[in-house]
């Protein structure tokens, strides 16, 4: 028996998610898409990986610089994720209206987001109608602190966070997230340390 398509998204809808702006540049200039399709891979070395639909207008855009950034939204860049989700003159010809740095690849860095990852693509990989792209990071940030791989690199960091309204990287704000198929808030009412930090915290008091 065929699983159905709508039945897999609602499965796939139960596990909550952050919501982040994929982007990348060629020489046809600037492009985005709205990803939460996002995953660490590996620490040593930082890998990342982002799927993208085989019909993005983005996709060429990843593979001709062959690098990408995934921007962190918070939840004051609701309308960003519903623009970079839409396809529309406003995305495709004014990137939103979104404001942007670069940090090395020269893929955006997004003003305001919560985090950023600039990465280098190491492996692209078919995924049914999606393309896997492995990327390892070559610098990243948040709450106004950038750090980079390679040391040459760090110069450009006064240019990433000098801003005319402030930092790039925003301070304490909380993240967007998705679940069920809606943007949810996240609260502050329940908060409580994983089982991995609250075991290094103990281990280390010993």
């Amino acid at each position: 028996m065929a699983l159905e398509k709508d039945f897999f998204r609602q499965v796939m809808g139960r596990f909550a998610t952050g919501v982040t702006v994929v982007t990348a540049k060629s020489p046809k200039g600037v492009a985005g898409l709205t990803v939460n399709t996002f995953c660490s891979v590996s620490l040593n070395p930082p890998l990342i990986l982002v799927c993208v639909d085989l019909n993005s207008q983005t996709l060429p855009y990843i593979r001709e610089s062959g690098a990408y950034a995934v921007n962190m939204l918070t939840v004051e860049q609701e309308h960003l994720s519903r623009c970079f989700a839409t396809p529309s003159l406003e995305r495709y010809e004014r990137f939103c209206g979104a404001e942007y740095t670069e940090a090395v690849t020269g893929s955006p860095i997004i003003v305001g987001v919560l985090a950023f990852v600039d990465a280098r693509v190491v492996a692209e990989y078919a995924g049914g109608d999606h393309a896997i792209f492995l990327g390892e990071v070559v610098a990243m940030g948040t709450e106004g602190q950038v750090a980079f791989a390679n040391e040459q690199d760090v110069q450009h960091a006064p240019i990433l966070l000098a801003q005319s309204n402030g930092e790039t990287i925003t301070v304490d704000k909380p993240p967007l997230a998705y679940y069920r198929g809606q943007y949810r808030h996240l609260t502050n009412d329940y908060t409580k340390p994983s089982l991995a930090v609250a075991y290094n915290e103990e281990f280390e008091r010993r």
